[in-house]
């Protein structure tokens, strides 16, 4: 009997997040919410697959994403040179894998890098629960260090949010908004604390209207291969998390408690 479906439910938060997928060597952009190609990323590190490793029965997973606290756009400008004060080799690389000199020769590369300044996403994976189970434990003891699309970027805690039964949208409308401490004050200084709140979400769906080219075919540096999928973008009602108000909040004074009676 074949595993019924299951969601792992992901929290994807840091200083910094970097998800790109056409980038070149001197200016790496970022999409506004995390690809497959870096999800898939992180949970093949978190089971111990080395860059040369096919992604195997991850490709079959089905990604949804919800942002929570989309952040703000950092672009980092920086110089690049060899410290032995050597020409720097091109991007590109021959046929051998081996990158190309630079003619004429250059000392030195200026790169652009950009990167989502205190974004948080709330991500869904869908796919059988053996191997849902699986990542989830991987997870929670990764092999190699986690990162949100590039390494010089981890997540903060807790990147699991739990398990779900059901579709991937549904999954993603019962979890609690995660954005932080002062997105939340900002929030209800504007709006109050409505019980509920509308997120956007993008989820993967054969039937989708969107088109994105960002599955992982390959993680080799000398062999980076991407297919398409199509997704479809909504919004779902969260809980904001807020108290209720009309909950009752006084149980009622009893001057024996504190003497255990």
């Amino acid at each position: 009997m074949a595993d019924h479906q299951q969601v792992l439910i992901l929290r994807l938060a840091g200083p910094l997040q970097s998800w790109g997928d056409q980038s070149r060597f001197n200016r790496r952009e970022t999409r506004p919410e995390p690809t497959k190609s870096g999800v898939l990323g992180l949970l093949a590190a978190a089971q111990g697959r080395r860059r040369e490793d096919p992604p195997g029965e991850l490709l079959d997973l089905a990604l949804g994403v919800r942002v929570d606290q989309a952040g703000t756009l950092l672009r980092d400008y920086h110089t690049v040179s060899d410290y032995r004060g050597r020409p720097l080799p091109q991007a590109a690389v021959n046929a051998k894998g081996v990158q190309k000199p630079t003619s004429p020769a250059k000392h030195t590369h200026v790169t652009q890098r950009y990167y989502l300044q205190d974004a948080v996403f709330v991500i869904g994976v869908s796919g059988p629960s053996g191997l849902v189970d699986a990542l989830g434990a991987a997870l929670r003891r990764p092999a190699f260090p986690l990162s949100l699309g590039r390494r010089s970027c981890p997540p903060t805690q807790p990147i699991i949010l739990g398990m779900y039964d059901g579709a991937l949208n549904d999954a993603l409308a019962e979890q609690p908004w995660q954005a932080g401490h002062a997105a939340r004050r900002e929030f209800q200084r504007r709006h109050g604390r409505p019980p509920r709140m509308d997120l956007p979400v993008t989820i993967e769906t054969p039937d989708g209207d969107d088109v994105v080219h960002d599955v992982p075919l390959s993680f080799s540096l000398r062999d980076r291969r991407f297919a398409s999928r199509r997704v479809a973008h909504s919004w779902v009602s969260a809980p904001t998390g807020f108290p209720d108000p009309d909950a009752p909040t006084d149980a009622g004074h009893d001057p024996f408690a504190l003497l255990g009676w």
